[in-house]
């Protein structure tokens, strides 16, 4: 049996529940792990958008951060939403306090188009968060705003992935949703190693809520269950491949996903 993975989550909440902090407990929750929290942000939202953003205090983001790893502790560190300069400094602290690998999404827009990350605070991720990945997970315009280099295709994803592989991330899945690639959509799994590739139908779907910090906190569980970097990957991949298939439907804009579907009886 699979031990069970402690994962500690540092992102925004979300009110609507299907990305940040509500979508990562769920995504460990459901493929087998125990995820504690730190949120950086509340956010009054749902799925039609991003209707206010308040930060929480840095002392209190850290006190959260630091009273489950002096206790709990955790096998791997997720970040997302982290919303400004100090919070990123405040948080590359916080993954130097702690050996379990790191998976950083470097969350900047939300699905609706609401901005979570000012400018200036692009630079202190990449000075501060991309040397501290063991994985890397963003999307075509993250990458293109960490990189400067256009990610229109697959070799793209490739050179950007590549490109951030030099700036010190150990990993990047370089995800392909906002590449336009007609019927199909690959991510790629880039190391120094070399590349995996995940393809699969692209599914034509208002209802993807959420899908990267999903993705990146079932990156983080498989690591910290003790797989491989591609077996956490390929794991991960699959589930929220399903949970878009099973979108509930939710809402009049951007529904989440069926992040439980593992647990249900008629998988």
């Amino acid at each position: 049996m699979t031990s069970l993975g402690r994962v500690l989550i540092i992102a925004g909440s979300d009110s609507g529940g299907g990305a940040g902090i509500q979508a990562d407990v769920k995504a460990v929750t459901a493929l087998g792990g125990f995820a504690a929290t730190a949120i950086t942000a509340i956010t009054v939202q749902n799925t039609l958008g991003v209707h206010g953003v308040h930060p929480l205090p840095l002392d209190l983001i850290e006190a959260q951060a630091r009273a489950v790893l002096d206790d709990i502790g955790t096998d791997a560190i997720k970040t997302g939403m982290l919303g400004s300069t100090a919070v990123v400094e405040r948080v590359a602290a916080i993954l130097d306090a702690s050996a379990a690998p790191a998976v950083v999404d470097p969350v900047m827009i939300a699905k609706g188009g609401h901005p979570l990350l000012p400018d200036e605070a692009v630079e202190a991720v990449k000075s501060l968060m991309v040397p501290r990945a063991t994985l890397l997970t963003p999307n075509a315009p993250e990458a293109e705003a960490l990189t400067g280099l256009p990610v229109t295709d697959l070799d793209g994803q490739r050179r950007a992935g590549a490109f951030l592989i030099g700036m010190g991330a150990k990993a990047v899945l370089m995800k392909g949703g906002h590449v336009a690639g007609g019927d199909r959509v690959i991510d790629v799994l880039v190391t120094e190693h070399g590349e995996t590739l995940l393809e699969g139908e692209r599914v034509d779907t208002r209802h993807t809520h959420g899908t990267g910090c999903t993705l990146a906190s079932a990156c983080a569980v498989g690591l910290a269950k003790g797989l491989s970097l591609e077996a956490a990957v390929t794991e991960a991949w699959a589930y929220v491949a399903e949970a878009i298939r099973r979108a509930p439907g939710l809402g009049g804009g951007h529904g989440p996903l069926d992040h439980a579907w593992p647990m249900r009886s008629d998988r």
